[in-house]
């Protein structure tokens, strides 16, 4: 079921690539042999001739080439493989120049129809997004949680503050502030902090330095879960001392807990670095433990600001634009720390990653009801949608972006650059992609087999 989602998500984002190609292409006279969707061999084949719609099951490529009613038409294909899909244009890859090849046209209309592809990704994005926020509300930036004793609550940061900027970067979503602070790492003595409370701005400065002791552990967010340790970190206190994970808190130091809620307040009060008693329960039986919390120093803003809320149409149309946009510079971002060496290859991901990713999304969500499947399904497409719609526009060959740039050098020297040279780079290009795609899918089996 994860595999045919995955797959199903794939398909979809490559088809509506190409099918901005193949509009584009139509609407300035390109001839386009074959719109497929699949790849592989073709399972049905049909076209408009001119005796009227003709249709072909399982056709070879030789008797698709040799048929002469189906010469200098469309032909629309299903294929076997569900993965991706094609739109193959007369004389994109060769030196034909012929009336309705792809090289006969002007330099503009090729652009075009080469940027097409990427573009449609981004409207695709749009409207996934647009249902997105219309049925599950829009990611705001109001602080839903300031910390006791951290950074943000000294400098007088409050729940309810719309968060608008950080030293000067803007925050139109919550999701912003997270993504900003993984790419750029507090270092700072203080952090500006731009919020807005009874509609006016305040500009508070934070200083981001923060010394506490971590127990090492986690529960559930929800106040009236039980107190189920969700998860041990692998060299922190709790690990130590014997705690496991799915083991229940039922006491602190003598207090009772019956919920998390009840847990996060009690743990306020432990932050003194001395020894605290936990009584848990271990599938039905009672165990006590000894936990000394570790020193910890580190840099934070201490607050949590995310919350969705129910707009109207308009503003699900604004913030459609701003999630897509939103996408394109993380991807943007992602990149650049990637070339600066600042992005390991565990952080990377092919094919393999992406299965492997969409089926913990639906086993996360699954428990929540259909609805909450679909919605982040459609939540990944965005994600992967914007992603390979930047990946694409890339200046490298084989790349849309690659054969953009051998395009613009076309519009500013006056004439184009040799076919045959051009190819052959495109063609070194692709082999190098290739390799590319077989050691990243590779290093997606280490990181799941490990």
């Amino acid at each position: 079921m994860n595999i045919v989602a995955a797959l199903l998500i794939f398909t979809v984002i490559v088809v509506v690539h190409e099918f901005g190609h193949f509009l584009l292409a139509k609407k300035n006279g390109v001839e386009v042999t074959e719109f497929s969707v699949g790849m592989g061999p073709r399972i049905i084949t049909f076209c408009k001739t001119d005796k009227g719609m003709t249709c072909k099951l399982f056709c070879s490529q030789k008797l698709f080439e040799e048929r002469e009613d189906w010469a200098h038409i469309t032909k629309y294909s299903w294929k076997l493989f569900p993965i991706g899909g094609s739109c193959a244009m007369v004389g994109e890859d060769t030196e034909d120049e012929s009336e309705g090849s792809f090289n006969s046209k002007g330099v503009w209309a090729r652009f075009s129809v080469i940027f097409a592809g990427p573009f449609f990704n981004f409207i695709l994005a749009f409207v996934f997004s647009i249902i997105i926020l219309g049925n599950a509300g829009i990611d705001m930036p109001e602080v839903v949680q300031v910390l006791p004793g951290q950074p943000g609550e000294a400098a007088g940061v409050q729940e309810g503050d719309m968060v608008r900027s950080i030293n000067g970067h803007k925050i139109s979503i919550g999701r912003e502030i997270t993504t900003y602070l993984q790419l750029h790492p507090l270092t700072e003595d203080t952090v500006k902090v731009v919020v807005e409370r009874d509609g006016k701005e305040k500009t508070l400065s934070i200083d981001p330095d923060y010394k506490t002791y971590l127990f090492g552990f986690s529960y559930p967010s929800d106040e009236k879960s039980k107190a189920e340790v969700s998860e041990v970190t692998d060299d922190g206190a709790f690990k130590k001392a014997g705690v496991k994970e799915k083991d229940t808190i039922l006491e602190v130091n003598g207090t009772k807990v019956t919920n998390s809620g009840e847990l996060s307040r009690i743990m306020e009060k432990y932050k003194t670095g001395k020894a605290v008693t936990f009584v848990v329960d271990r599938k039905g039986e009672e165990k006590t433990f000894q936990v000394t919390p570790k020193p910890y120093e580190g840099k934070t803003l201490g607050f949590a600001a995310s919350k969705n809320e129910m707009k109207g149409p308009a503003a699900v149309l604004k913030y459609s634009v701003i999630e897509v946009k939103y996408w394109i510079e993380t991807t943007v971002a992602s990149l650049g720390q990637l070339v600066r060496g600042k992005v390991s290859r565990n952080d990377v991901s092919g094919v393999v990653g992406i299965v492997d990713a969409v089926g913990g999304v639906i086993d996360q969500s699954v428990e929540y009801g259909v609805k909450t499947v679909i919605i982040n399904m459609l939540y990944m497409s965005v994600l992967l949608s914007a992603n390979l719609g930047v990946m694409n526009l890339l200046p490298l060959p084989a790349l849309d972006g690659g054969r953009l740039v051998f395009i613009l050098i076309e519009a500013v020297r006056g004439k184009p650059v040799d076919r045959e040279k051009e190819g052959f780079v495109h063609v070194i290009g692709f082999f190098l992609l290739m390799i590319l795609m077989v050691l990243i899918m590779f290093n997606d089996i280490w990181k799941i087999i490990h």
